[in-house]
């Protein structure tokens, strides 16, 4: 596992929400589900368009753009026009303090 990076405090993401975090020049969606905060990309994989303005029921997400759905928990897509999943990161909260990790650049 890579390095944690923390990207915001738990308050900070109300349930049922999502919010924009840049990290490392990524731009990453949060969602908090259920009191669990979830990491996923925030440009869907059709064309780009930033999850974190889309809608959240539940755990999927409408992208605003094209109406993809995808799953916050797992990146996996739901309903087209996308193809490829979203890919997600790992995600610890230790206090108040949420932490992700991205992927190692190769």
């Amino acid at each position: 596992m890579t390095d944690l990076i923390k990207v915001a405090e738990v308050n900070e993401i109300e349930e049922g929400t999502m919010m924009q975090v840049e990290v490392d020049g990524e731009l990453v969606c949060l969602a908090k589900v259920d009191g669990v905060v979830c990491a996923l990309s925030d440009n869907c994989t059709h064309i780009g368009g930033p999850l974190n303005e889309g809608e959240l029921e539940g755990y999927e997400v409408t992208c605003p753009w094209h109406g993809a759905q995808f799953d916050v928990r797992t990146g996996k897509v739901l309903c087209g026009p996308a193809r490829q999943d979203v890919p997600t990161y790992p995600v610890k909260v230790e206090g108040e303090s949420v932490f992700i990790s991205l992927p190692n650049e190769e």
